[in-house]
């Protein structure tokens, strides 16, 4: 992909490689979406429905990491991947691997701080009917997950644009390897950087509207569900 030509006409004539960069980018971001939430979702709900001593600071440092600084988080993973890293006998360093973790690392706390606040919230509305229907911690978890499934489809989609928007964690890790490790944004910054910016903008285009259609398939899905549970 060089020159002047536009990311919407390689669309149009179904340029391999640049259908390769949006396949790895979903892949990518969908991957550390679900890992993510796999142990972000028991971790904020039981959160939300606990108490224990320095519950109150945990949330606060769980909010702050919310915000964590995407570079630091690349650095740190790349220098427990590198060769001298802990874990460099992995092997996974500049590989789509190590960009899932790396994303992973900067979604679970999104995930899990808007999964603490809705489960908290359906804690106050239900806690009555559940105290008397004795259900125990591990029980209302569930429950309480199970009936916030569709408004966690938001704390979902809230990591999901938080992965695909990501650059400088990715880039470090992954290293932008054509053909290998190139995401949508960091081919976007190379393009950027290269000065060939008409690509750079369509390659945006083309990124907005693969996060829109997803956040629309999402919305479509979760209406449908509500519709269909009653």
């Amino acid at each position: 992909m060089t020159g002047d030509v536009s990311a919407l006409h390689l669309v149009l004539t179904g340029d391999p490689d640049l259908f390769a960069i949006v396949r790895l980018s979903l892949l990518v971001s969908l991957s550390a979406v679900l890992f993510a939430a796999l142990v972000a979702v028991p971790v904020g709900a039981l959160l939300a429905l606990t108490r224990f001593p320095g519950r109150e600071m945990l949330i606060v440092i769980l909010n702050a990491l919310m915000g964590l600084p995407p570079v630091v988080v690349g650095l740190t993973i790349f220098l427990l991947l590198s060769r001298s890293g802990s874990l460099g006998s992995w092997g996974l360093l500049f590989t789509p691997q190590a960009m899932v973790i790396a994303q992973t690392v900067l979604v679970a706390p999104i995930i899990a701080a808007l999964t603490r606040q809705t489960i908290e919230d359906l804690w106050v509305e239900y806690s009555d009917e559940l105290a008397a229907m004795n259900v125990g911690p591990a029980r209302r978890v569930a429950t309480l997950i199970w009936d916030a499934r569709f408004s966690l489809v938001t704390a979902l989609l809230a990591g999901f644009g938080r992965a695909a928007a990501e650059v400088g964690a990715i880039i470090i890790v992954g290293g932008n390897i054509d053909g290998f490790t190139r995401t949508m944004t960091t081919a976007i910054a190379l393009e950027t950087s290269k000065g060939d910016l008409p690509l750079a903008v369509g390659l945006g285009i083309v990124l907005i509207f693969i996060v829109i259609l997803i956040n629309a398939l999402a919305w479509a899905m979760r209406y449908a569900g509500e519709r269909y549970a009653g």
